[in-house]
């Protein structure tokens, strides 16, 4: 009796050990993993909304339309100027509603916008500041008329586009005008070509709401 138990327990470990040693049963109702859909990047839609942003910045200063350069700029934006002093949006809109900044005309050149995602993309360009002045809280007014490049970054927050950084700096060489053309000296000549009028620039906007030196 003690016999047939000893030989049915080592029976029963030889089964637990053979079961031990069997591979797992593969899974083979796995649920797929679920690749994440690539982003959609509105490209036009961006490019529209920031040039319009961009090129409104002219009327702003103009019309010393400090709403809509509030509603544009970030609480927290920051401003570097051509005299390389930095600024803040508090400083940006006292500057744009006492007409701080003057100029019979602002012209815009080379805009180009650099979308990143849905939800940032900044913006290059070249302003153009042809009798321009700008009056300092203190001191006597101080001539800004030049060419500047700029940068501006924007991002999406809550819905709405906001300027959260912007730079600019003079050009020291501006591009030079195409040269005109010349009439032939011969007395038979037809009559001389007046040369083709100089191409306009874009509308109108500012680097940064007020980009001051």
């Amino acid at each position: 009796m003690k016999r047939n138990g000893v030989f049915a327990t080592v029976v029963l470990s030889s089964l637990i050990l053979v079961a031990a040693c069997q591979p797992a049963e593969v899974e083979t109702n796995r649920s797929a993993v679920a690749t994440p859909t690539p982003e959609v990047v509105n490209t036009a839609a961006i490019e529209t909304e920031l040039l319009r942003i961009e090129n409104d910045w002219p009327r702003v200063i103009r019309e010393k339309d400090v709403v809509a350069a509030g509603r544009v700029m970030a609480d927290d934006v920051i401003l570097i100027y051509p005299d390389g002093n930095v600024g803040n949006k508090e400083m940006d809109l006292k500057d744009i509603g006492t007409g701080a900044v003057t100029a019979e005309s602002i012209e815009m050149a080379d805009l180009v916008v650099h979308v990143l995602d849905n939800d940032a993309a900044y913006v290059t360009g070249r302003t153009v500041l042809n009798k321009a002045k700008f009056k300092p809280a203190n001191g006597p007014a101080l001539e800004i008329s030049g060419h500047y490049r700029f940068l501006d970054t924007f991002a999406r927050r809550n819905g709405e586009w906001k300027l959260v950084a912007g730079a600019s700096v003079p050009v020291r060489q501006p591009p030079a005008a195409s040269p005109s053309p010349t009439v032939s000296p011969s007395p038979a000549s037809s009559p001389a070509t007046k040369p083709s009028p100089a191409a306009t620039s874009s509308p109108v906007s500012s680097p940064t709401p007020a980009a001051t030196p």
